[in-house]
């Protein structure tokens, strides 16, 4: 089994035949999914999706390229959203300095909004940084300074720098399709480096498609090439990757129930809110 700790189901992409992407991804053994909000005002619409799929949950968080976009969404909105049925996780919320969609400031005060919201719910934040680590490691490292938190750097494709010192907060790494990709070999270097008990795969989905399906649609069910990467980068089988990247899941994403407790209540699918 593997889950994909990262993917957009809302998106229209899917839109035609979600059902089908959906089983074919529980066909391949990767379930639960967890489907990522972008925006705070699509909120309902990414949580509606956790209704229609036992094995579907979100987070609640704006994205970096929204921040200017949703500066004026208030924290307790975000909370409020956090104690949600099947709400798992805050985010994604970071920088992005590839794209000009938010200004600077917005995205860095947007990303510490969002800390504080997994610092006062327990739920760890889903962090996307692109082209902006040291931005990223300063605000991480005053953050947890003020309180911890728990989170995970998403999608990882920066540099050995921000594995360093992401790793030394106690974040988790999670790799998407990009470690497949004939170039990544700086990438795959650092995903060596990175502890068994601290990795995650994801898809990104519909993005960032794995060898062989790079340049299409990506889907859930493509997570178990980039594991397969992973699991010859760490000179592991296959099963000792999907074992312990589950697992890292369940520990980081802590209202995810695991199968035994679906198997003994099928009622478990609807995880206890944050008080």
């Amino acid at each position: 089994m593997l889950i994909d700790s990262h993917c957009h189901l809302d998106f229209p992409d899917f839109a035609p035949e979600r059902d089908a992407v959906i089983a074919r991804a529980r066909e391949a053994g990767v379930s639960p999914m967890i489907t990522i909000s972008t925006r705070m005002r699509r909120f309902e619409e990414v949580h509606a999706l956790t209704q229609a799929y036992e094995d579907v949950f979100c987070s609640a968080g704006t994205h970096p390229h929204y921040a200017s976009e949703e500066k004026d969404v208030p924290l307790e909105d975000i909370l409020a959203a956090a104690r949600r049925d099947k709400v798992v996780a805050i985010g994604e919320a970071g920088l992005d300095y590839h794209y000009d969609f938010s200004a600077v400031e917005d995205q860095k005060a947007g990303f510490r909004r969002h800390i504080e919201a997994a610092r006062q719910t327990g739920l760890p934040l889903v962090i996307h940084s692109r082209e902006a680590e040291e931005d990223t490691a300063a605000i991480l490292e005053d953050e947890m300074g003020k309180g911890a938190f728990s989170a995970v750097l998403h999608c990882f494709t920066s540099g050995p720098d921000l594995a360093r010192r992401g790793l030394a907060l106690g974040l988790y790494v999670s790799f998407s399709g990009v470690l497949t990709f004939k170039k990544s070999d700086e990438l795959r270097e650092i995903a060596a480096s990175v502890p068994m008990d601290r990795l995650l795969v994801e898809t990104d989905a519909p993005y960032l498609a794995p060898v062989p399906y790079r340049g299409k649609r990506n889907e859930p069910a493509y997570v178990r090439h980039t594991a397969k990467v992973l699991a010859e980068v760490k000179g592991v089988s296959e099963d000792e990757i999907a074992r312990a990247t589950t697992e890292n899941a369940y520990r980081l994403f802590h209202r995810l129930p695991r199968p035994e407790a679906m198997r003994r209540d099928p009622a478990a699918a609807e995880t206890g809110r944050v008080a």
